[in-house]
């Protein structure tokens, strides 16, 4: 199984550690376009400060950012599960985790990132600010540089597994599961239910998926095709409903992180 998250555009900067070494990084088939990726953001954020927040949508009490990013290959780095803290890593919590849980969370997760494409839990990155949505100078959007090599990347990782996809609608832009693997891709949904109404509450949403994802790693569940997942979703106490590849979670309690 392997299980795709977003990133989170919040990040706790590492105070020390090793700089940023790419050839490190799993999926190294990614290589070439993280090369060409983190040039393109280092050259932009050391030049015209102005301009580099135009391009990156960041505000002016961001400027520390574009200071960060003009030196990325020389900042501390740190495992990816510590860079990202935003509210599903926050449900997830992976320091946590026990030693077995935590080692099928380096095995079976996958972060999206615009900047490195995916990268295990246990990648070293650094702070860095680049969303999704970017168009760089001269290469264009970002999302057009992942789309061929990421589905390609997915297939290897996942062989004759199931793919997990909780990737955001930005994120999935980066680079959608290939054709053969559309029976074996499970996307997820958290429904609240309330008075008999049902909506999608966006920062509910990812901390229930963290939780969900953290009671899969400490079950050890290794479920092979999306009726099992969602089995295997019931015995841990869900309400799920299926509707074609899309599960369902539907809650009737706003739990926070």
């Amino acid at each position: 199984m392997l299980i795709l998250l977003p990133p989170s555009e919040g990040k706790t900067r590492p105070q020390e550690g090793p700089p940023l070494a790419l050839d490190e990084l799993s999926f190294p088939r990614l290589t070439p376009v993280r090369e060409q990726l983190l040039r393109t953001l280092v050259k932009l954020s050391s030049g015209n400060s102005k301009r580099a927040a135009e391009v990156l949508g960041l505000g002016p009490t961001q400027s520390d950012a574009i200071a960060v990013n003009a030196v990325l290959p020389d900042e501390p780095t740190a495992r990816a599960d510590a860079v990202y803290t935003g509210v599903l890593f926050t449900a997830l919590d992976p320091a946590t985790l026990d030693a077995d849980a935590r080692r099928r969370a380096d095995e079976s997760l996958a972060i999206a990132s615009a900047l490195f494409g995916l990268v295990r839990p246990s990648d070293h990155i650094p702070a860095y600010r680049l969303s999704g949505t970017v168009s760089l100078p001269r290469l264009g959007p970002v999302a057009g540089r992942w789309r061929t090599p990421l589905p390609r990347v997915m297939a290897e990782a996942v062989g004759d597994g199931l793919l997990v996809d909780l990737r955001s609608g930005t994120y999935t832009a980066l680079g959608k599961p290939p054709a053969e693997l559309a029976d074996r891709t499970a996307t997820m949904r958290v429904l609240h239910e309330h008075n008999g109404q049902r909506k999608v509450v966006s920062h509910f949403n990812k901390a229930t998926k963290g939780r969900i994802v953290r009671g899969l790693l400490e079950a050890g569940a290794d479920p092979r095709t999306i009726d099992e997942l969602q089995t295997t979703l019931a015995d841990l106490g869900w309400t799920v409903e299926r509707d074609g590849t899309r599960l369902d979670v539907v809650v009737d309690e706003v739990a926070h992180t």
